[in-house]
């Protein structure tokens, strides 16, 4: 059998095999604001659709990591509280970040994902297997991406991606069926 070209792979064929989904935080977890206190603490806002959604993937035994180029304490929590084990932060490089987590995990790039908004995200994107984005990325990220959120980061769009991941798996229906009477 002959197997298709990596640019010809439909979107099911990106989606069915993932083992790993990546997100970013500022902008895709978050909605990219930071905010300062009086003694300086950074504090950010996270959805709950976003962090159930990743709970749901976690269900359906994909795994799920954070690759940040921003250190925050406050990311660590949210991370801990998701069940995410794999939170790599403080990185400039993320191309080198996420070649050394995927060499850790023993996880392929192709049956990974990853959504990001902004370049620094350029480099990882085009070395997965499914690159998503969100409408408001930063110039010339969605060329890169196989897939946009109608949602914006912070406000829903990791939940769309991870229902996405589950459809295509065929798994979300049986997922949500649990909270059906």
């Amino acid at each position: 059998m002959v197997q298709p070209d990596a640019r010809e792979l439909t979107l099911l064929q990106r989606l069915a095999p993932l083992e790993l989904m990546i997100f970013d935080v500022d902008g895709v977890l978050t909605d990219g604001k930071l905010y300062y206190g009086p003694g300086g603490e950074v504090m950010k806002a996270f959805h709950a659709l976003d962090g159930h959604g990743i709970k749901l993937l976690h269900s359906a035994g994909i795994a799920t990591a954070i690759l940040s180029a921003r250190n925050s304490h406050i990311v660590t929590r949210r991370a801990t509280e998701l069940g995410i084990e794999e939170v790599v932060q403080g990185v400039d490089n993320k191309r080198e970040a996420l070649d050394d987590l995927l060499k850790r995990l023993g996880v392929p790039a192709r049956l990974t994902g990853f959504m990001g908004d902004d370049v620094l995200d350029i480099p990882v994107m085009q070395r997965i297997g499914f690159a998503a984005t969100v409408p408001h990325a930063a110039n010339g990220v969605a060329a890169y991406a196989h897939w946009m959120s109608s949602r914006a980061g912070g406000h829903g769009a990791v939940r769309e991606v991870c229902e996405l991941i589950l459809s295509a798996k065929g798994k979300l229906d049986a997922l949500l069926a649990q909270y059906q009477d």
